[in-house]
Order: structure tokens, then C-alpha cells, then sequence
């Protein structure tokens, strides 16, 4: 497996996150930003404004907004079809998520984000794994709790275009200083990353992030696959047998098959082939 060279190691411990070049070829970023299009259309977990508290998703029959340059924010992808699943441990990204967290992980989460291009939303920041895990860091020379991958399915060039906007450094110290002010994409010490189609950017969880406004006329799409230690738990619900059909054997193991059923202990003692699993060449599920 790949690792990080020396200047992404020394970013990654001062600012937080990586920006991975061209890692989705062009063919496969326009299948995907049309799948996407579609599963707009069919029903899935989806947020639920008004009904259910902020952070959370109930199933719906699609997406609020079914203009395919308006608003989506779809969870749990793995069961729309096996291009993500494979995105669980995309070659070369799943190598330098592994040197930073170490072989004992699980994937957590998959969501699919469209942000319009609207005067209407002022964008925001936030650490991800709620208030709790906010307060959670580790030092230098820890491995993260957590962290995400975030490919880009468009262009973004120029600020609020809809950016992935950062405070670098916010994942090692208490940000904001005063709880009650909460950070935006304008506020001092902000970055609005640009990036190309096929991007990919990797950050921490403890990292102040979120979208700055889209102004730029065109919807930003976006996949997010996050992952975590073994003993911390995934946020989507287990995964049905379809979807594990589907996939090889590492891909199991990071969806949380051990390969046996549930004992006291499973999760935070990990399989005795939990390396050699994770290090394996990815294969034909």
C-alpha cells in the first residue's frame, strides 16, 4: 500500500487535511454525477427540516428539490449500486487513509451532497460527530478517531462557489475560543479550497469545515465517505445482505463483517487477519 510522503505527512499534522489530485478519472466523474441524478428520483434517507432535529435523516421518496441542479443531501449510497461500494476503498485514496488511521477501521458513512447555486444559503461550519466528539481531539502523533474522504464531482474555481472551506490547524486546539460564537466561511482564518473534478480531499474530524455559499451559477456535487476506529460505530445503519453480496472481502470487513457473529469484545479486539484483510489488493467481489 502507498503512504503519505513527507510533505502530505507534516500538512495533514499541521493543517488538518489533504487535497488528493485527479483521482476519479473524467468517464467515471461524469457517471457518477449522473447517478446521482438519478437516485434524486428514487426514495432514500434524506434530512427532514421540521420534522426531525438537525443532523438527522428519515427515509423519503426522494429528494425535496427534484431539479438536478438543486438541493440533495442523500445517506447510505452503498445500496444504489457497486460504483459506491467501491468508493469504500478507492485504490491509492484507501492507502493514505489507512497510513494516517492505522488497519483497524471501519467505514462509517456514505452521503452524496448537491449545493445549488442559490442566494438563499449563506453556508456554515462545523466539526463532524456532533457536539460530543467535537471536544474530542488527539495530539501529533495520535491516530484520528475519525475522518472523511470528499471527491469532487464538479469544478470549483474562484470563492463561494459552493467551496469546502476549512480553519486549518482548528483539528488540535479548542476552536472557537468563546462556544457560543459559531465560525462561518467568512470569518477570520477561513481557507475556500478550489478544486478540479476527480479531486479528493481527506480531513479530520475534529476540523472546523463546511460549505461557503454558491454564487458560482452551477450545483456543486459531492461524495463524502467517512471512516472510523473499530470501537467507535458507524453512523449508517447496518448494511443488508444485498449490499454485502456485493462485496470483497476487505470491503465486508470495513462495513463490519469480522467474519463471525457478534461476541463481547467484537470491535475492540479486531480479527487476528484484521492486517492482512485491510492490506490486501482489492479484487473482483
Amino acid at each position: 500500500m502507498i503512504q503519505l510522503s513527507d510533505e502530505q505527512r507534516t500538512q495533514w499534522a499541521i493543517d488538518g487535511y489533504l487535497h488528493l489530485k485527479g483521482v476519479i478519472d473524467p468517464d467515471e466523474v461524469k457517471f457518477l454525477s449522473a447517478e446521482l441524478d438519478r437516485i434524486r428520483a428514487v426514495p432514500g434517507y434524506e434530512p427532514a427540516p421540521g420534522d426531525l432535529p438537525r443532523g438527522h435523516y428519515k427515509w423519503s421518496p426522494g429528494a425535496l428539490d427534484q431539479d438536478v441542479e438543486g438541493f440533495m443531501d442523500r445517506r447510505d449510497l452503498l445500496s444504489y449500486g457497486k460504483p459506491f461500494i467501491d468508493l469504500v476503498d478507492r485504490p491509492h485514496v484507501f492507502d493514505l487513509i489507512v497510513d494516517i488511521m492505522g488497519p483497524y477501521l471501519l467505514h462509517s458513512m456514505s452521503q452524496a451532497i448537491v449545493r445549488a447555486s442559490t442566494d438563499q444559503f449563506p453556508g456554515y461550519t462545523h466539526t463532524d460527530g456532533g457536539e460530543a466528539l467535537r471536544r474530542i481531539r488527539v495530539t501529533e502523533t495520535s491516530l484520528p478517531l475519525a475522518m472523511k474522504a470528499m471527491y469532487l464531482l464538479s469544478d470549483v474555481t474562484g470563492q463561494d462557489s459552493g467551496n469546502f472551506t476549512v480553519f486549518p490547524g482548528s483539528h488540535m486546539r479548542p476552536f472557537p475560543e468563546n462556544a457560543e460564537e459559531y465560525l462561518n466561511p467568512h470569518a477570520p482564518g477561513a481557507v475556500q479550497l478550489g478544486g478540479k473534478a476527480g479531486d479528493c480531499y481527506l480531513f479530520a474530524h475534529s476540523l472546523w469545515h463546511g460549505p461557503a455559499p454558491n454564487h458560482s451559477g452551477a450545483a456543486r456535487k459531492t461524495l463524502l465517505y467517512n471512516y472510523c476506529q473499530m470501537f467507535v460505530r458507524w453512523y449508517d445503519h447496518a448494511f443488508p445482505a444485498d449490499v454485502l453480496e456485493q462485496c470483497t472481502p476487505r470491503q465486508r470487513r470495513l462495513l463490519g463483517d469480522l467474519g463471525y457473529d457478534f461476541r463481547p469484545g467484537s470491535y475492540f479486539y479486531a480479527p487476528t487477519d484484521q492486517k492482512e484483510v485491510i492490506a490486501a489488493t482489492p479484487a473482483i467481489a
